[in-house]
């Protein structure tokens, strides 16, 4: 079956919040796709709506079988039904698993840069961010383990936010870092939580491994969130996975989220999610040959026309890190220009913490047309960005 990524999908007045700008612009920030979903989602949640009744919804246990099947399957992670919790996303999971594991005033150590959100899900529950700077070195991201093991050691440390792949540097990390990471959150008592929804979007030659799968004991403290949300551009569905092996943490965990009320789907989650895991995986897969194209498009363009800026090595996802460190210390007025200039809207780095003052986060899910488009604007608005530079702004390279 063939899919058409390359179709110029208009996503105004659908109350899309990606989309959410004005009609000159070109929104490639937030990490949702411009691609129409796989048919056989589209049928089964038609099936669905053709029923026109839509009360309250359970959860089948069609739904733990499909989830616990993907991750066999593609994944080679044995999940058992009892292990899974249903909830309405991954940031909801993240929030509520931070209230009920933790005390106020723990801290709660990330690694930055790091999904933004993370953040959010700490300070607004009265916890303190403690955070972990990757090293950047040579176009890559690795772990200070120094660093690291001295923050965990902290016995208000009680638990890490970890995320594999890793957004918004789209590093994959591998069996040896998640066993050195683990081994050191056993060893300080630290609970490990683990987004994981970016997991199906792995590079060619890239395998991701969930970090539960690494050993027993790490699978002891760990709590891994998952989803088809990014997989299958299904984020407005509603629709994530807790997997907890350890039948005494996640006695919290269920308790959690059902306190929180965010342990019930609406009426398309269990659909949208069972056919994605049974039936999406041939459109899965030409998605991935897409993306990679459009991954190699942007590294050629901008060693072509912008060999200023450097595009990171990345492993998953469909986000590029892009260093622009030889031009400015302050995309935040960088990415505010190019807006302004081109109606390019990507996401400034700082908001992500650690060395992301530095970079930009462009999304390249979307038809290869749209994709030329946002790389020819981003040229002009750095061409623009550099003339006021040469022309002595003061308050540009800072």
């Amino acid at each position: 079956m063939t899919f058409n990524f390359d179709k110029m999908t208009d996503r105004f007045n659908t109350n899309s919040y990606k989309w959410s700008v004005e009609y000159e612009e070109l929104p490639m920030w937030v990490a949702d796709m411009d691609f129409e979903i796989s048919p056989a989602i589209v049928n089964a949640m038609q099936k669905r709506l053709d029923h026109h009744i839509f009360g309250y919804t359970t959860v089948p246990d069609a739904y733990y079988h499909a989830v616990a099947q993907w991750f066999e399957k593609r994944h080679q992670f044995h999940v058992e039904k009892d292990w899974m919790m249903f909830c309405t996303g991954v940031v909801p999971a993240i929030s509520s698993i931070v209230r009920k594991i933790t005390n106020i005033g723990d801290n709660v150590l990330v690694l930055s840069p790091i999904y933004n959100i993370f953040y959010n899900s700490i300070i607004n529950n009265h916890r303190k961010v403690l955070t972990s700077e990757l090293i950047y070195k040579e176009k890559q991201y690795s772990i200070d383990f120094d660093d690291l093991e001295r923050k965990l050691a902290d016995p208000d440390t009680t638990l890490i936010i970890f995320c594999n792949p890793h957004n918004p540097i789209g590093k994959i990390w591998d069996r040896k870092t998640l066993e050195k990471i683990g081994n050191l959150c056993i060893k300080h008592n630290v609970l490990i939580l683990s987004d994981e929804i970016h997991c199906d979007l792995s590079h060619p030659g890239y395998r991701y491994i969930p970090f539960a799968s690494v050993s027993e004991e790490i699978a002891k403290i760990c709590m891994t969130c998952v989803a088809p949300t990014k997989t299958f551009n299904l984020a407005g569905i509603q629709t994530s996975s807790i997997i907890v092996p350890n039948p005494a943490l996640r006695k919290l965990v269920n308790r959690g989220i059902n306190t929180d009320e965010v342990a019930e789907p609406n009426v398309f989650a269990i659909e949208a999610a069972i056919s994605a895991f049974t039936e999406g995986e041939p459109w899965l897969e030409a998605l991935l040959d897409y993306l990679i194209e459009n991954k190699q498009l942007i590294e050629h363009f901008i060693t072509s026309q912008l060999p200023q800026l450097q595009v990171i090595h990345s492993e998953a996802t469909y986000l590029a890190w892009l260093d622009c460190r030889a031009i400015t210390n302050d995309t935040k007025y960088l990415c505010e220009l190019i807006r302004k200039e081109t109606g390019l809207y990507v996401s400034e780095g700082a908001i992500f913490g650690g060395n992301g003052h530095q970079f930009i986060r462009l999304n390249y899910a979307c038809p290869k047309a749209r994709l030329e488009d946002g790389l020819q604007r981003l040229k002009k608005g750095i061409e623009a960005f550099q003339l006021l530079s040469n022309q002595g702004n003061d308050h540009i390279n800072n």
